[in-house]
């Protein structure tokens, strides 16, 4: 199943684009299902009719859900939770609480897990995705490395513990400050969960990012940024859809001068991305309801298939140089002062600006040296000595 994923700054236009892309796949006929993972859903809005946490079909060809994501933390964090808020009932607010037992990034990639509930039903061609906004986006990217790190070592460890501590606590009345079986084994399904997603998202063979920006200075700069993250984390990027540019006629008058800035940051983001880059101009109207839909597709898109791969690439991947083995990754618009590369035992350490990612390195690779960073003409090289 191919997998399409929108995301972009907060009031740009992703959920119109999004539910705009899955009209236009279901033009071409193909089998849709449109599933919003954005907790201030609007995918209802811009079809102009409900959209709730059961499958509706909202066109022919496109089924549509909201994901209702206090449910799906329900079901897979519920024993965690249970444990985590007796050790935080004394003395603790009790809403207070309930807020610090979510991770940040936790509520996006449980919501995206039901992209694999959507595959398993073996009925759809394409999922389309509205994510979350950009910043919500980029931290559930960062999720699945913190948790691999913390199951890595400390889980395990603190199992032991668990199973030694338990049977002393009890005996003295506060066997619940110790996690039982239960909060183990659900820590362990939402780590299979999570691995499952992660999975998705990083097969570029099936799954694609989409940018949605405006032709604004201030979006263009967090378009830029979130590009390079996406590349830093391997998620494949295939275009950037520009939204809501001003029409030629208003270049006279009032808005003229907006039309000038709009063709200068134009300029700027077709020399930023290597993807194509399309369009949709600013309608009279607000796109409301599926033919309002159909249009803004065939704008954007043209004659292309929206579920097709629009651009092949690979922003993350290993390959050898000699005697040397190097890890390229793709990183537009980033200079090499915003580079940090290190090794910490068995894992490869990046940062670039305030994103971390921690990469395991391969067998072959542990314990050899790092001889080189560097990073030209939008690729970061790093080097291995044999």
């Amino acid at each position: 199943m191919r997998v399409v994923l929108l995301t972009g700054k907060g009031g740009v236009g992703k959920t119109t684009l999004a539910a705009a892309t899955a009209i236009g796949a279901a033009e071409h006929g193909h089998r849709v299902f449109l599933l919003s993972t954005d907790p201030a859903h609007s995918v209802g809005d811009a079809l102009g009719r409900p959209v709730g946490a059961r499958p509706v079909e909202v066109a022919p060809n496109v089924v549509a859900q909201e994901v209702a994501v206090l449910d799906e933390l329900d079901r897979s964090w519920s024993a965690i939770q249970n444990w985590l808020r007796q050790l935080l009932r004394e003395g603790a607010d009790e809403l207070l609480a309930e807020e610090v037992l979510v991770f940040p990034g936790l509520e996006e990639l449980v919501a995206l897990r039901a992209i694999r509930e959507v595959e398993a039903l073996g009925e759809f061609d394409v999922c389309v995705v509205d994510c979350a906004p950009t910043g919500s986006t980029l931290r559930m990217l960062r999720f699945p490395d913190a948790l691999a790190v913390f199951m890595g070592g400390l889980f395990d460890l603190e199992r032991r513990a668990a199973r030694a501590l338990r049977p002393i606590l009890g005996a003295i009345g506060m066997r619940g400050l110790v996690p039982g079986d239960e909060v183990f084994g659900a820590f362990e399904r939402l780590v299979r969960d999570v691995d499952d997603v992660r999975q998705i998202l990083l097969d570029g063979d099936r799954t694609s990012a989409r940018l949605v920006t405006n032709a604004a200075r201030v979006v263009v700069e967090e378009t830029r940024r979130s590009f390079a993250y996406l590349c830093l984390y391997g998620v494949a990027t295939d275009a950037v859809l520009v939204n809501r540019l001003l029409p030629e006629v208003a270049r006279d008058g009032f808005f003229a001068k907006w039309v000038a800035r709009e063709h200068e940051e134009m300029q700027s983001l077709e020399a930023s991305f290597g993807v194509p880059l399309l369009r949709a101009q600013l309608r009279a109207a607000e796109p409301i309801g599926v033919d309002a839909l159909r249009a803004i597709s065939r704008e954007v898109y043209g004659e292309r298939d929206p579920a097709a791969i629009l651009h092949r690439g690979r922003p993350l991947r290993w390959r050898r140089l000699g005697a040397a083995t190097l890890l390229e990754i793709d990183l537009p618009n980033v200079s090499k002062e915003e580079v940090e590369v290190t090794v910490h035992g068995e894992d490869l350490h990046l940062r670039i600006r305030d994103a971390r990612r921690v990469i395991a390195l391969p067998a072959s690779l542990v314990g050899r040296r790092l001889t080189s960073a560097t990073l030209r003409n939008a690729l970061l090289q790093v080097r291995f000595a044999r």
